[in-house]
């Protein structure tokens, strides 16, 4: 699978805030090693892939909309905005309509829908620790209570938890 379209488009949606860019790519990247390390078929490992990089793509609207970008609104505006720019991009719809739903579920940590699902909540959660300074205490808490995943787990401790 060839990403880079939707790598290039979702670099031209959020040309104006690096922060954002660097945000997904490194999910991106997160997000496909775990899926990797677990063993995904292809078509769920294309799901997930496709979902870490626009997963943060209800930002901009839910900003215009609420003047937040909060989780809630993410997932709220995220899908259609989602939806519309893979339709462009000639994804299939079993894809959109999975990373859609991903995309509508991504803070959303109670229910877990599914491999894919874990995944790129584990991946965000590595990207936002280091992004946002979090503390060792509650970083040990997301590892007991979010982490579920095997590569996950090795990513998470051996980047914040490793004994000094």
């Amino acid at each position: 699978m060839n990403n880079t379209p939707l790598v290039l488009a979702m670099c031209r949606y959020e040309q104006d805030c690096m922060e954002r860019v660097n945000h997904f790519l490194k999910v991106y990247a997160y997000a496909r090693t775990i899926g990797e390390g677990e063993g995904l078929d292809e078509l769920t490992q294309q799901i997930l892939e496709t979902a870490a990089i626009v997963h943060d793509i209800g930002i901009r609207p839910s900003l215009e909309k609420y003047g937040s970008g909060a989780g809630k609104y993410q997932e709220l505006e995220g899908p259609p905005v989602a939806r519309e720019l893979l339709g462009t991009l000639g994804y299939a719809n079993q894809v959109i309509d999975r990373v859609c739903t991903l995309v509508g579920h991504h803070h959303t940590y109670q229910p877990i829908l599914g491999l894919d699902h874990q995944i790129l909540v584990e991946a965000d959660f590595l990207v936002n620790m280091d992004e946002g300074h979090m503390d060792t205490e509650s970083i040990r808490r997301v590892a007991e209570t979010i982490f579920s995943t095997e590569t996950g787990k090795k990513l998470l401790f051996s980047l914040y938890l490793q004994e000094k």
